[in-house]
């Protein structure tokens, strides 16, 4: 059968995946000059009625030859029909299919894309199908959201993988979802809740606090390098603090003056592998940008972030038992933070490896969750 009865119409009842159609030609260049699919995708940056059309016959021909295999995205409740986005099955050898998708701005933000996800890549398997493959360029998180919904599994982020928009490779995130995967998230996407106590509001990041960041002036081997923020790393730093949490293993809030709302530094709450919900122990770590020292600030966030941790997840806590850290013996300030909190020092180290790299010596410091008897 000839395209659009060679499409098989795909539905859960909620979203219709069906062929695409000369109608949806002015909705497609909607989407194409969205400022997100621009910053995200290798659309042309000059996107025309004309090329919306010459894209829907080329969708023909994959669908009557061997190409790639594209539905356009509609709810089932829309009795207009209109085009939501499109989902793009690309066969490779062996079993493997890679996966592209978008949606238009009135699409997004309601699971719209991995309900389509779960029916295109169930299509592939019912026909024999081994595995689908994920890819989208570093950073970009509102892709990872359907992926991660549709069962995905986060596997690398790999360097120079594919082409920007604006030309030239960037790095990909890679995920993958095999035949006999469950169909559902791997692990929780945490979102930070903003907590407020003594003039300082936890909350989450935000793109234009990169304006507050100030270079740090503390010893080198108190602080992972890395971990702190400079203007030059800012992009790069808060793409690696949302990833971490989108995968379940970090809460990290940005500390901010609760009168300003200015961002003083951070306190996170994280485990170095798997998902902080696979366990009952993660650790504490916070910094201050040098202007915001000596106002408590630290003790305060210490503090909000130890109760979030502590709390049941039936309150929207971690439910954790056990939390951990770890200073140089002689960075008083932070050692008094947690003394503050109530850890209690466990262990000490003579010549414990820095994070600079400097051999010296090092604390170790625990807090255990109150009884909830």
């Amino acid at each position: 059968m000839p395209f659009p009865d060679s499409v098989p119409i795909l539905t859960d009842d909620v979203v219709r995946l069906r062929a695409h159609s000369a109608d949806d030609a002015q909705r497609i260049v909607e989407q194409c000059t969205d400022p997100e699919s621009l910053r995200w995708t290798q659309v042309p940056r000059d996107y025309t009625l004309a090329m919306a059309h010459e894209w829907v016959a080329d969708i023909a021909k994959g669908w009557d030859g061997d190409g790639d295999r594209l539905w356009a995205i509609e709810e089932v409740s829309d009795g207009e029909h209109r085009f939501l986005g499109s989902i793009d099955l690309r066969p490779r050898a062996a079993g493997r299919a890679e996966i592209g998708y978008g949606l238009h701005p009135e699409g997004r933000g309601r699971g719209l894309m991995a309900r389509a996800l779960r029916l295109v890549c169930q299509y592939w398997f019912d026909a024999g199908g081994q595995r689908v493959d994920w890819y989208a360029e570093r950073g970009n998180i509102a892709s990872w959201g359907p992926a991660r919904a549709a069962g995905f599994e986060f596997v690398a982020t790999l360097p120079e993988h594919v082409a920007h928009g604006e030309g030239g490779l960037v790095d990909a995130w890679f995920g993958s979802l095999g035949r006999d995967d469950a169909m559902a998230p791997r692990t929780e996407w945490v979102t930070p809740p903003v907590l407020e106590a003594d003039g300082i509001r936890l909350r989450p990041w935000r793109d234009t606090d990169g304006e507050a960041v100030e270079a740090p002036n503390h010893p080198s081997h108190f602080v992972p390098a890395r971990a702190i923020p400079t203007a030059d790393t800012w992009t790069d730093w808060l793409i690696r603090r949302r990833l971490v949490m989108a995968r379940g293993s970090s809460v990290n809030w940005c500390i901010a003056d609760a009168e300003s709302d200015a961002a003083l530094g951070e306190v996170l709450v994280f485990v170095h592998d798997g998902a902080l919900a696979d366990g009952d122990t993660a650790e504490l770590g916070y910094y201050l940008f040098p202007s915001a020292r000596g106002r408590g600030a630290a003790r305060i966030a210490a503090g909000l972030a130890v109760g979030h941790a502590f709390a049941s997840r039936d309150e929207g806590g971690l439910g954790l038992r056990r939390l951990v850290a770890e200073t140089a013996a002689d960075n008083a300030a932070s050692n008094a933070v947690l003394t503050a909190a109530g850890f209690t020092r466990w262990g000490h180290e003579e010549a414990a490896t820095a994070p600079d790299g400097s051999v010296g010596p090092a604390d170790h410091w625990d807090l255990l969750a109150p009884s909830r008897d």
